[in-house]
């Protein structure tokens, strides 16, 4: 039996490359999970009594558009994040975890042709490898575009070429950045969409790590001056409310692009059980555990400050919950601190690839590992203990 093709090209996902490499070797002191960006805070404290309540509701197709609580809870939380109005009926679309809608969306919006030829989507590199599987699907050419530290670890999109940029259908980008931890500022966004009128195509904003920061809330993709068409924001409780079970996300958007993953949807997707969604309702509306957990958070980027500072390969992130250090080998550092610490970590090489020549080439995620800061204080504290020592 075959297989399509159009997938041979993607590397092996990142965490069976991250088992085949430390499988086999014993761990050198008690196991402390650094690699996986799954959050273990406290869930929400009225999250159990809000599904027992609507228990019953299991018994009930779930409608595809979301219920209406839900829906006006996304808007209620995107007026007070952003200080901007979308309509809950119309501009606002639930997702089963931003994943489904990132993957969703370019098969919805990403034409056939863009000038006559094959469309590109660009995608930051590193990148969550869910959008280079959009594209592929989509029939589109994906094009890794560098977040180094030369460029503030968020992708140039205005330095490609112009032919690159005509057959542009969209581009996507995460701010606060997986895994650099950089936040794309108003004036950012704002260039970017100044750039995607003049070359007609979309943003795609995945904004998952957008209410954990260290000083101030990261600005938006909604805030810029744009068509509502021109960008599909989405967002997550899976970092917000550390409920990456729950598979509660959101797409915003103009009417038509929320049409059109509807559209798709009916056919093709599920929507969140009731129950579900009532909770979800419940964790939009509510900011005071966001605040607890986000306070967590920043006490632990204080630690890594206090362990790591000294490290020439460190720098503190702004958002997010990962850190980005510079090692001379990514992979046999890996390797090492499983081997000798028991800490377990990401290659950076394993989120990103070769990048395009036309972009000077090179993996612009070698050279780095990805630590997750997701852990309870005190393991979090002795995994930078135990990194810090191994690496000075």
């Amino acid at each position: 039996m075959q297989f399509p093709e159009r997938y041979s090209s993607l590397p092996e996902y990142a965490f069976p490359r991250l088992r085949a490499l430390l499988d086999g070797v014993e761990p050198g002191g008690e196991p402390i999970a650094m690699s996986l960006g799954e959050p273990k805070h406290p869930a929400p404290p009225f999250l159990g009594e809000v599904l027992a309540a609507h228990v019953h509701e299991y018994s009930i197709y779930p409608p595809n558009d979301g219920h209406p609580e839900l829906r006006e809870a996304f808007a209620g939380w995107l007026a007070r994040r952003y200080g901007v109005s979308r309509d809950p009926g119309t501009e606002v679309f639930p997702l089963n975890g931003t994943r489904e809608g990132l993957f969703a969306a370019c098969l919805a919006m990403c034409p056939e042709q863009k000038a006559g030829e094959r469309p590109v989507v660009l995608l930051p590199n590193p990148f969550y490898q869910c959008y280079a599987v959009a594209a592929i699907t989509a029939g589109a050419e994906p094009v890794y575009v560098p977040a180094t530290a030369e460029t503030g670890f968020l992708p140039d999109f205005a330095s490609l070429p112009a032919e690159l940029l005509r057959r542009t259908a969209v581009a996507y980008m995460c701010s606060p950045a997986n895994p650099q931890g950089a936040v794309a500022d108003a004036a950012y966004w704002q260039r970017l969409a100044n750039l995607a009128e003049q070359y007609d195509f979309r943003v795609f904003a995945d904004e998952c790590y957008s209410d954990i920061w260290r000083t101030a809330p990261p600005p938006g993709a909604l805030q810029a001056d744009a068509d509502p068409e021109r960008i599909v924001a989405f967002h997550s409780l899976s970092k917000r409310s550390s409920l990456p079970g729950l598979r509660s996300g959101f797409a915003v958007s103009g009417p038509r692009n929320i049409a059109a993953m509807r559209q798709l949807r009916a056919y093709a997707g599920a929507p969140l059980p009731l129950p579900a969604q009532r909770a979800a309702a419940a964790c939009w509306n509510d900011e005071a555990h966001v605040e607890a957990s986000r306070a967590l958070y920043q006490r632990k980027f204080a630690l890594a400050d206090e362990l790591l500072g000294n490290l020439p390969g460190y720098h503190a992130p702004e958002g997010g919950f990962f850190l980005w250090v510079g090692v001379e080998d990514d992979v046999a550092t890996t390797r090492r601190l499983w081997a000798e610490t028991g800490v377990r970590v990401l290659p950076g090489s394993y989120l990103s690839r070769e990048s395009d020549a036309r972009l000077g080439g090179g993996n612009p995620g070698a050279g780095y590992i990805r630590v997750a800061l997701v852990a309870q204080e005190a393991e979090v504290a002795r995994g930078l203990t135990a990194l810090r020592d191994t690496l000075r």
